[in-house]
């Protein structure tokens, strides 16, 4: 089913395009670009009420600059649909996140009007930047570079760094900030209560239009009205919002706040901000989901609803007969609120995911023992540390993917002082449709080479109850528990905690011909191809590992002993991950066995379902029964 695009939106191949419209017909643009926004989620699924919170910010940027020349940075990328849209995708737009189809965030192969590619929060300012020196450098003097980034995600570090460059670069680039008070969950902290404070002075705001107004009108003044105008309203921000302006501290011209949705403000702004040489910032107040009602009520549940019927709003639930398995996720959220229930030591961190890592759950029960710090990884991590620091046992909980922001943090201040830190890492291993910037590939390899780590990884919600409980028992260090987007196996999960040993792993169940060795819930894929091959005359032994780091030697010698043939099987990078700790002790124990391993390769994965990127990567159940097929020289007879 295609979307059929608005009269005016059916025109726009690209900016071009765009820009040979009457500057009268953009309100029209707006409308269509946010009902075909509307209509293609709703049938196919994505991201949603960022996308259309930033339909005219879009609109305005690309009639206004000449993009591609001029050089478009979006932030994170949740917001760049309309942007697709425009710049040559929209008759394409339907295949968005879809297996082959394009990518749900700007990307630089995809399209020259993509000029950096992006998934993660914050990168925007810095990219922009280095763009803008680049172009002074080669002396392109007419070139434009624009960052667009979320009033979130100026709460990272790497924002405010950038900014700190840009204020002394005196090159050529505009910040937009998108005010809306969300990123995925609530904005929180001291700079959001900061920018709600400039957005809600009336009296500032009514001052400064006056003041800009009246005085440009004063001939007296000639063509120094502006100029005195200008210093007016720096003075006005400096009084009336009792702090001198941060963005004006930092050496970055500040104007604002406007509304985001005037799109004939906004086209006359930016034409203005065009001709005004150095770093800028303007502040933009928006509504996340603007256009849709229900999305603008309840922007949580509307950041990327799934699919759903545009007119009663009913979000598509797929209803089951038989109870089914929870997500990890939930069963984390569940269980930490348990555990901390007995044990008072226990503390929550995350770092603006609060409801993608269920940390929401203990947040509402415990507001004083459960952390949101903002979209700050590194942050997290040492906050976690220095809870630690205090006997206390806190649980960071941080997308796999998003970890590797604060991998600096992990090794000196958890790991060098063996500071009891739990890191539960979601989505790790390969995430589905977010693609390749949220796959969590690397945290096996990167987390195993670490002294005094702890890594581990549960094949069930089980399991991950009692991971959770053996790490928060005295006498731990840094400890590491890995789970993936999504379901589990097991529709009854509350069982009894128990002690898991550290480094044990288990026998799934036992076999002759050929030892098939997991880690984490990529093992169910295991469980399924031994049931296959059993019609097959093949009798695989499976091993659900447990921890990549410490190795369970007695069971691996055990292994060693009786096996030449093992197939590893991992939902992480090949290279230094769980394989390959299997392959070093092999080595160093002087065993001589064939091995394959199964795992990421070494090559980025594109966006797609979990199971059809399994399958592409060799290592769902198809892959694991072909893996032993070959590895015991059995065809398979059709």
């Amino acid at each position: 089913m295609l979307i059929k695009p608005g009269k005016l939106l059916g025109q726009i191949d690209s900016p071009e395009d765009l820009r040979k419209l009457d500057e009268t017909q953009l309100y029209q643009v707006c409308t269509e670009l946010r009902q075909f926004i509307v209509d293609n989620v709703s049938v196919y699924g994505g991201h949603f009420a960022a996308g259309l919170g930033v339909v005219e910010l879009t609109v305005a940027l690309h009639y206004v600059f000449n993009t591609p020349k001029d050089q478009l940075v979006w932030d994170v990328g949740h917001q760049a649909y309309g942007h697709k849209i425009l710049t040559g995708r929209r008759d394409v737009f339907h295949t968005n996140r879809l297996y082959k189809g394009i990518s749900g965030f700007p990307k630089r192969s995809e399209s020259p009007y993509d000029s950096f590619g992006v998934g993660h929060s914050s990168t925007s300012i810095s990219a922009a930047l280095g763009m803008a020196v680049g172009s002074k450098y080669k002396q392109e003097s007419d070139k434009q570079h624009i960052a667009v980034i979320g009033d979130g995600a100026l709460t990272a570090g790497l924002a405010f760094e950038a900014m700190n460059h840009a204020g002394v670069s005196n090159s050529n680039l505009l910040i937009v900030l998108n005010d809306n008070c969300m990123a995925i969950d609530p904005n929180v902290g001291a700079l959001k209560d900061y920018l709600t404070d400039i957005t809600t002075s009336q009296t500032y705001n009514k001052l400064r239009d006056e003041a800009w107004h009246i005085l440009g009108k004063i001939s007296k003044f000639g063509p120094n009205a502006q100029t005195i105008a200008s210093k007016i309203e720096t003075a006005l921000k400096s009084s009336l919002l009792k702090n001198s302006n941060l963005f004006e501290s930092l050496k970055i011209r500040y104007f604002g706040p406007v509304d985001g949705h005037d799109i004939d403000h906004l086209v006359n702004i930016f034409n203005d901000l065009k001709n005004i040489p150095g770093p800028k910032i303007l502040h933009c107040v928006t509504t996340k989901g603007k256009g849709f009602p229900l999305a603008e009520k309840d922007q949580v549940k509307w950041h990327a609803p799934g699919k759903f019927d545009k007119l009663t709003g009913e979000i598509s639930i797929k209803h089951y007969d038989t109870p089914q398995a929870p997500k990890f996720q939930d069963v984390f959220g569940h269980t930490i609120v348990e555990l901390a229930e007995k044990n008072s030591k226990i503390m929550g961190i995350t770092p603006a995911m609060p409801s993608g890592s269920s940390l929401n759950i203990m947040m509402d029960k415990m507001p004083d023992r459960a952390f949101d710090v903002g979209i700050a990884e590194q942050h997290a991590v040492t906050f976690s540390a220095g809870l630690a620091t205090q006997g206390l046992i806190p649980f960071c909980n941080i997308y796999s993917s998003f970890m590797q922001r604060a991998y600096d943090s992990v090794i000196h201040d958890v790991c060098l002082q063996n500071l009891p830190v739990v890191f539960c890492l979601d989505r790790a291993g390969l995430a589905g449709a977010d693609g390749p910037t949220h796959h969590g590939a690397y945290d096996i390899a990167f987390m195993r080479c670490i002294p005094n780590m702890v890594v581990s990884s549960p094949m069930n919600e089980s399991e991950l109850r009692n991971l959770m409980y053996t790490a928060q028992l005295d006498g731990n260090g840094p400890f590491t528990i890995r789970y993936p987007r999504g379901q589990g196996v097991m529709p009854e999960w509350r069982l009894p905690f128990e002690k898991i040993e550290i480094g044990k792993g288990r026998t799934v169940r036992e076999g002759e011909d050929i030892a098939i060795l997991t880690f984490g819930p990529i093992g169910n894929n295991a469980v399924d191809a031994c049931n296959i091959l059993d019609h097959e005359e093949l009798t695989p032994a499976h091993y659900d590992m447990r921890f990549a780091k410490p190795l369970d030697e007695e069971l691996l010698h055990k292994i060693f002993k009786k096996f030449k043939k093992v197939i590893t099987v991992e939902d992480g990078c090949l290279q230094g991950g769980f394989g390959s700790a299997v392959l070093e002790f092999m080595a160093d124990n002087n065993y001589s066995a064939k091995i394959v391993r199964l795992g990421i390769p070494d090559k980025i994965i594109e966006h797609g379902e979990q199971p059809q990127l399994y399958k592409e990567c060799g290592y769902g159940t198809e892959g694991i029964v072909e893996a032993v097929r070959s590895l015991t020289s059995i065809v398979h007879q059709e």
